[in-house]
């Protein structure tokens, strides 16, 4: 990843364009998530289960499964893509305004969660795909599932005191990726991956 120039402790919002309009989708409130995809969630599994009657334990194996495709897609996202080395000047603007902007103001509480400009569009096209195939759906729902986990704990982790060996263990595992060693720990809300991939911190 590029040398970062600037990092602050503080929740600081930066301005990255000039007009209004541009600016206002790139703030959302950690809340938003939540209320666009969870009853989305709900009824494309409802809806497995009550028109399509879809088993109740095949239901529960899919989310499972579609959790697990999110824990593995967060993580390849997150290393590959948000850390990519841009080469020109527009490409490094662009990753810039994808991840770098977060390592350089981590706890920006309005840019801690995707904003429904990137990820709505996705949502859709995934409904639009699965439409007709519910147990497709019910995968789909929990690799939803998975990311509204992610998004949260990702919130959770730059602003709250998390309690418990679990989220104690947590925030220090991603802050470390933050402000010691921004090469490895690429993990959020499944910080195994790491050691499967051999990327936990030296």
């Amino acid at each position: 990843m590029a040398t970062l120039l600037y990092q602050t402790t503080r929740d600081e919002t930066p301005r990255l364009f000039k007009s209004d309009f541009l600016e206002f989708f790139t703030r959302v409130h950690p809340s938003v998530p939540l209320f666009l995809y969870l009853p989305l969630i709900f009824f494309l599994v409802g809806r497995a289960y009550f028109r399509f009657s879809l088993p109740g334990y095949e239901i529960v194996l899919l989310l499972v499964a579609g959790v697990f495709f999110w824990s593995l897609t967060e993580y390849l996202l997150h290393r590959f893509v948000f850390h990519f080395e841009a080469k020109g000047e527009r490409s490094k603007r662009i990753f810039y305004l994808f991840h770098g902007i977060h390592h350089d103001y981590p706890n920006d509480s309005w840019r801690l969660v995707m904003p429904p400009v990137v990820s709505l569009p996705v949502a859709v096209l995934l409904v639009i795909l699965t439409l007709g195939n519910a147990p497709l759906q019910v995968l789909f729902s929990g690799f939803g599932l998975g990311y509204l986990v992610y998004d949260m704990t990702h919130y959770a982790v730059h602003h709250f005191a998390l309690k418990g060996a679990w989220g104690q263990a947590l925030k220090r595992y991603h802050l470390k990726h933050h402000y010691q060693d921004p090469s490895h720990g690429f993990g959020v809300s499944s910080p195994w991956w790491d050691k499967v991939f051999r990327t936990t911190y030296r």
